[in-house]
């Protein structure tokens, strides 16, 4: 038999074999779950949009495993979490959310897990020792009415939101990243400190309009008609609204700031087995998949967005990535520029 056959054969084994340790190991992974009988997630995720649908289709794959759910934001979870560790009772086996984990690392709370397709998430996507990983991403972009502003006649570059003609008509929320920080976090990240400085001084005098309310509702009063355009729009909730015939497209202004909403294991988990098991399936194209389906953006590449073109690497374009670190380090910054600049 010649060699380059013998070759074929040997690496038809090898693979064979790997496959088969792989399906062990989960299989392992499952009774010892089963066993546990259930896993605790805090929660950032709207429930009725995401964690319903995804703790059927757990469910429904680990019969025996119930997915038990606690939702807050951000801070409350963190908040939460620290101090079940202060007496020693950590309820939650995961927990998700935008820049959380960096107190609970900093902490000693949260242990590395990389789960088994940990190589096929971009690396802006997953903490390189496994303490976090992407499990969605949240684009934003400027949202118009087109109504009030054909597109056509849109802004097209930074630049172009500084033309008077704006002045007065743009607004945003002032207290968070899908908000004024996150704006002028993108304008420093992108450009540094001095020339960014400078575009936000520019900025401060077209009188953003100030709104005390999420980024979703901001844009529901763009798409009523209270104001042209809402900056710092989620760009698939642009989507979501034109599907119901809502007059309204997002603008790929670039760069274009991306967050996301990452998943990590608590070290103290009461359901360690059943916390990597819930890991294992949010981060697969089945848990992806139902994300997806509930309109949101998997960070998964191999699971495409409800339309093309909504993420970096399906849509072309140049973008910002908020690491949970760098903006842990860089809110109360950002936040304070907002305040002195446009307030």
């Amino acid at each position: 038999m010649r060699r380059g056959v013998l070759s074929f054969f040997a690496a038809a084994v090898g693979l064979f074999a790997i496959g088969d340790a792989a399906r062990a190991a989960n299989a392992t992974l499952i009774e010892a779950a089963k066993k546990e009988g259930e896993v605790v997630w805090y929660t950032t995720l709207i429930v009725n949009q995401a964690i319903r649908p995804l703790k059927e289709a757990f469910e429904t794959k680990y019969p025996g495993i119930t997915m038990q759910y606690s939702r807050a934001d951000d801070s409350p979870t963190a908040l939460k979490l620290l101090n079940e560790a202060k007496v020693s009772r950590i309820q939650a086996d995961i927990f998700d959310g935008l820049y959380n984990m960096v107190a609970l690392q900093r902490a000693g709370l949260i242990t590395p897990y990389p789960p088994a397709n940990f190589a096929q998430y971009p690396t802006e996507l997953k903490d390189k020792d496994g303490y976090w990983i992407a499990i969605l991403l949240y684009v934003f972009a400027p949202g118009i009415n087109t109504n009030m502003v054909p597109p056509a006649e849109a802004p097209k570059t930074l630049e172009d939101l500084l033309d008077p003609k704006w002045k007065g008509k743009m607004a945003w929320n002032t207290s968070s990243v899908a908000g004024g920080p996150g704006f002028v976090g993108n304008l420093l990240l992108s450009r540094g400190e001095e020339r960014g400085m400078e575009y936000l001084r520019a900025l401060a005098r077209q009188q953003i309009i100030n709104v005390e309310a999420s980024s979703r509702t901001i844009l529901d009063q763009v798409i009523s008609g209270e104001f042209p355009i809402g900056l710092m729009m989620f760009n698939h909730h642009t989507v979501i609204s034109a599907r119901k015939g809502a007059p309204t497209v997002w603008l790929k202004i670039e760069p274009v700031p991306v967050a996301f909403d990452a998943i990590s294991l608590l070290k103290d988990a009461p359901h360690p087995n059943a916390a990597r098991l819930l890991m294992e399936f949010l981060t697969s194209e089945e848990g992806q998949h139902v994300l997806q389906k509930s309109d949101y953006l998997p960070a998964l590449p191999s699971v495409p967005a409800m339309v093309p073109g909504l993420r970096p690497e399906d849509g072309g374009f140049k973008a910002t990535y908020f690491y949970p670190a760098e903006v842990d380090a860089q809110m109360p910054h950002w936040s304070k520029i907002v305040a002195d600049l446009f307030r």
